[in-house]
C-alpha cells in the first residue's frame, strides 16, 4: 500500500508539544475508507459542538457537496509540496495518488487557545501526530466485518470496482494498526458507535487535572470549610 512520506519534523523531538493542563484537547479518530469515520464525526460535532474539526489539506478534488476550507483545503500538488519543503505540516500521507497533511501552526494555535480539536486522519498520519503532541487521543472505527465493508464501498458509488478492491487490500493492513489506538469502537449500529465516540470525549473532558483546574475556585472554597 502506499505509505506516509512523513516531515522530519514530526519526528524531532525538539518540536514536541509539552503537555499542559489548560491546552485543549486533541482527538485523532482514523479507520478503514468506508468504515463510516466521516459520517460519525459529522455526527458526533452536531452533537459536541465545542468539539471543533481541524480542516486538513488535500491535492485530491473535491466530491459532491465539499467545501473548500469546511471539509478540507483543497490545494494543488505544487502548492502542497512547497508546504511539505517548508516544513509547514505536522503529518501528511500520499494514499492512493492523493496528498493529505495537517498544518502544525493552526493546530497548535487552536490547542494554545483552548480549543478542543478533531483530526480525521489515517494511521499514517496519527503516527505522526503522536510524535508531536504526546497527549493526543486517539480512536479507531472498524467496520462490523468485511463483507459489510465492501457493501459500504460498493453503495457509495464513488469509487470505480478497481478502485474499491484496492480500498480492500489496504483495509487489512489498516487494521493491523488498532492496536497503537487508545479506544476502538465497532460501527455496526450508527447510534451506539455514536455514542460511545460522546462518552470518550466526555470522559476525556472529565479527567481530573482538568477539571481541578475548571473548579479550582470551587474546591478551594471547600477545602477552607466556606
Amino acid at each position: 500500500m502506499p505509505q506516509a512520506e512523513a516531515s522530519t519534523q514530526a519526528t524531532d523531538p525538539e518540536n514536541r508539544v509539552p503537555e499542559r493542563a489548560d491546552r485543549g484537547l486533541l482527538f485523532v479518530v482514523s479507520a478503514p475508507s468506508g468504515a463510516g469515520k466521516t459520517s460519525l464525526v459529522k455526527a458526533l460535532l452536531e452533537v459536541e459542538p465545542s468539539l471543533a474539526l481541524s480542516v486538513s489539506y488535500t491535492t485530491r478534488a473535491p466530491r459532491d457537496g465539499e467545501q473548500d476550507g469546511v471539509h478540507y483545503h483543497f490545494v494543488d500538488a505544487a502548492a502542497f509540496e512547497r508546504m511539505v519543503q517548508a516544513g509547514e505540516l505536522v503529518e501528511y500521507a500520499r494514499v492512493f495518488g492523493n496528498a493529505y497533511g495537517t498544518a502544525a501552526r493552526t493546530l497548535r494555535a487552536g490547542l494554545d487557545a483552548g480549543a478542543d480539536l478533531l483530526l480525521e486522519i489515517d494511521w499514517q498520519g496519527a503516527r505522526q501526530v503522536r510524535a508531536r503532541f504526546p497527549a493526543v487521543i486517539s480512536l479507531f472505527i472498524v467496520p462490523p466485518s468485511l463483507e459489510v465493508l465492501e457493501q459500504r464501498l460498493r453503495a457509495r458509488g464513488q469509487d470505480s470496482p478497481g478502485v474499491v478492491a484496492a480500498r480492500m487490500a489496504q483495509a487489512r493492513d489498516e487494521l493491523s494498526h488498532h492496536s497503537e489506538y487508545d479506544y476502538l469502537v465497532v460501527n455496526d449500529d450508527f447510534a451506539v458507535a455514536l455514542g460511545e465516540l460522546r462518552a470518550i470525549v466526555c470522559a476525556e473532558r472529565l479527567r481530573a487535572p482538568r477539571q481541578a483546574r475548571r473548579h479550582a475556585a470551587l474546591l478551594a472554597a471547600m477545602l477552607a470549610g466556606d
